[in-house]
């Protein structure tokens, strides 16, 4: 899997320290990794822990459906196809997260569809000291990223919902990089809100490829035949 770019996006909140510089020792990185590990998880919390090389420091990975809130500077990290990453963060509390969404609104509560997606993380934010009123959004993804799929426009509607959604919310969203054909890689830091992404090649992005098809089949008209479709 390709890097970070150690390119700020625009408006994010400056680069990443040097690898290194977050890491704590060994023994203090293990046993903050066992502690992550064996915390009790609610519905839909992100529970893939791991130490990320690159950057030297523990990590947590979303897969798609998922959201990440924390205080403290865990790297939470996704890859994008045409899905939604928001990531919020409260310049006064300190506290931030991270969802990922496939689409805008389906049936149920699930953090596959946008608004639930949208309302947990907020929830989730406020419970640890956040407010709605000094909140800020970064967002990314909704690339076009299966060709001949562009009268379903998977992204562009997540896109549309995301920026409609936190603007109905007053939440400002101060950088994003979204839409184009690109697979995305991102990397944010919920104690600061410092943000990074990776614009991935498209010929390298095959299981987002898939991850999209089952969203632009259930996105599509029932006649489609597209069916339920189960992901992880």
């Amino acid at each position: 899997m390709a890097t970070l770019s150690s390119t700020p996006i625009p408006g994010a909140r400056g680069n990443l320290p040097p690898p290194g510089l977050l890491a704590a020792g060994t023994g203090n990185r293990t046993a903050r990794l066992d502690k992550l590990k064996a915390q009790p998880r609610k519905p839909g919390e992100a529970s893939f822990f791991f130490y990320d090389a690159h950057f030297k420091n523990e990590a947590v990975k979303i897969l798609p459906g998922e959201y990440f809130v924390d205080n403290e500077d865990l790297l939470v990290m996704t890859t994008l196809g045409s899905c939604i990453a928001a990531c919020l963060w409260d310049r006064q509390a300190k506290v931030g997260g991270m969802n990922h969404f496939m689409l805008p609104e389906g049936t149920g509560e699930s953090g596959r569809y946008g608004t639930y997606a949208m309302e947990l993380l907020i929830n989730e934010m406020m419970k640890r000291g956040a407010s709605r009123l000094t909140m800020e959004a970064k967002i990314f993804g909704g690339g076009a990223v299966i060709s001949g799929m562009n009268t379903i426009n998977v992204g562009e509607r997540n896109t549309k919902f995301v920026t409609d959604f936190l603007a109905t919310e007053r939440i400002p969203i101060v950088s994003k990089d979204v839409l184009d054909i690109y697979p995305r890689k991102v990397c944010f830091l919920p104690f600061s809100g410092k943000a990074m992404v990776k614009r991935l090649a498209p010929t390298n992005a095959e299981a987002l490829v898939a991850q999209d098809r089952v969203a632009a089949q259930r996105a599509a008209p029932a006649s489609t035949g597209g069916g339920s479709v189960d992901l992880f």
